[in-house]
């Protein structure tokens, strides 16, 4: 057992990041303290500042696509290295008061995506039933618990904590939804996870937007032999049609052929950013 850490994430507690840190503890084998943060930019504050040794933030969903967010921080903000990655499935489940049944529910609440995410359901099982947005899933399965007359969506690990009663698991319209988050600690920090195969994140800044830039980079990484598992572009906020490059590969920072394709790199491009190495298991 590893000497205790307290983790940072987007609160409540119960949300999907709460889940996702508790996995993240489970896997460093550590006693751990969870502090729930009012936004992603204060979890990326702590974590810099070094008011608490990790932080969760989600990185990608397999709907709504990369959380922007989070990758504004990585690149102009926040010095946090990533040391760790959680692909975590989604599954909405409907939660209701322990003594309550469906005949009760006068009100359905959940946070906008839920919601949106479990449509389908509520339109067969709720057709005339309003719903609410609520800031959280995790405030959803907390309402559900205390009112008879409120149904919730969110996941089992909030029904658990707040006391909700599960009437129905996988109510979400699209099964096989997955958020990935990222475990962040300061730059230098102690390593977090073991494994035998890695994946390296970094952010790219051109020193000029012209033709072919794209093609250059991606070049690099084929002359290498290295596999991209993500590429993502965001505006670098200097100018509309300025943009830099988000990628993810397979293989560790320090590899032979990863360091001479950075060193190339960083002979053509402003910045070469490496946002953290990880284990893939």
């Amino acid at each position: 057992m590893s000497a205790p850490a307290t983790i940072a994430y987007l609160g409540p507690a119960g949300t999907y990041s709460d889940e996702a840190a508790h996995l993240f503890a489970q896997r460093m084998g550590t006693e751990a303290h969870f502090a729930a943060k009012p936004s992603f930019n204060t979890v990326f504050d702590e974590v810099d500042r070094g008011k608490v040794d990790f932080g969760v933030v989600p990185t990608e969903n397999s709907l709504e696509g990369a959380v922007t967010s989070t990758l504004d921080n990585f690149a102009f903000s926040s010095s946090a290295q990533i040391v760790g990655e959680q692909i975590l499935s989604i599954h909405h489940c409907l939660l209701l008061h322990p003594d309550a049944t469906k005949a009760d529910v006068k009100v359905v609440a959940s946070h906008a995506q839920g919601l949106a995410q479990c449509r389908r359901y509520l339109a067969a099982h709720f057709p005339n039933t309003p719903t609410t947005t609520t800031a959280s899933t995790a405030e959803s399965a907390q309402r559900a618990a205390e009112d008879p007359s409120v149904a919730g969506i969110g996941n089992a690990f909030a029904a658990e904590l707040y006391g909700a009663k599960i009437e129905q698991r996988d109510i979400e319209d699209h099964y096989g939804n997955q958020t990935s988050f990222a475990l962040i600690t300061r730059r230098g920090a102690r390593e977090a996870l073991v494994g035998t195969r890695w994946k390296t994140s970094l952010a790219l800044f051109l020193n000029e937007n012209r033709a072919g830039s794209l093609n250059m980079i991606l070049s690099e990484f084929s002359y290498a032999g290295i596999d991209l598992t993500m590429i993502q572009s965001r505006p670098t906020k200097q100018g509309l049609g300025d943009y830099m490059f988000f990628v993810t590969f397979d293989g560790h920072v320090n590899d032979p052929h990863v360091q001479v394709a950075l060193s190339c790199l960083r002979l053509k491009l402003r910045e070469v950013k490496v946002l953290g190495c990880f284990p893939i298991d």
